[in-house]
């Protein structure tokens, strides 16, 4: 059996596990901005983000009393958002694509990118497809690694590696691209 997380807001857990609306409250300050944050990424829709979010804390104190502590309070929430934003993708049909063939995956070295504001890259990771921008948001920002991206999405592992290489080349493509477009709007005006 594994040790079991310390929790430093153990005290309020506990008070949530006892139907204690205040200490609910409390938790829910505490981590609904990283969660709605984590759900907005995966949705890109602010509306269904919130709604996840809300849900997903709903849940949270439903279940609570199942909540091990082998993990932070945090990353345990922070699972059920994510599967839950991972549902709202398959509602909306997106497919995370099988290859019948393993594609190497290379590790080509990053190009030199000229100064690119924060703003354009959220722009651009925004642009892409449902699951481009899935695989992206839970490798690169919510730091989940390919087995574990694999078992989420219930793909192969090649696959999240080779999903991952396509999205950070289309995201490098569309970054060049609106790069181009703001170059011709200083010189054509």
């Amino acid at each position: 059996m594994g040790n079991k997380y310390i929790n430093i807001h153990q005290d309020l857990l506990d008070r949530c596990c006892d139907g204690d609306k205040k200490a609910q409250f409390d938790i829910y300050r505490l981590y609904y901005k990283s969660m709605y944050n984590s759900s907005l990424r995966i949705v890109c829709v602010p509306e269904e983000a919130e709604d996840i979010m809300q849900e997903s804390f709903l849940t949270a104190f439903r279940n609570l009393k199942t909540y091990s502590g082998e993990v932070s309070f945090g990353a345990w929430l922070k699972k059920i958002v994510i599967n839950r934003s991972l549902d709202v993708l398959r509602k909306r049909k997106v497919l995370f694509e099988e290859l019948h063939t393993e594609l190497p995956v290379a590790n080509e070295p990053e190009p030199e990118v000229e100064s690119i504001t924060v703003e354009e890259v959220k722009y651009a990771i925004n642009s892409l497809s449902d699951g481009y921008r899935t695989i992206l948001s839970l490798i690169l920002l919510e730091g989940y690694d390919h087995e574990e991206v694999s078992e989420i999405l219930g793909i192969k592992n090649v696959t999240s590696r080779t999903q991952f290489s396509r999205a950070r080349q289309r995201l490098k493509e569309i970054l060049t691209e609106n790069r181009r477009k703001q170059m011709k709007e200083v010189i054509y005006g």
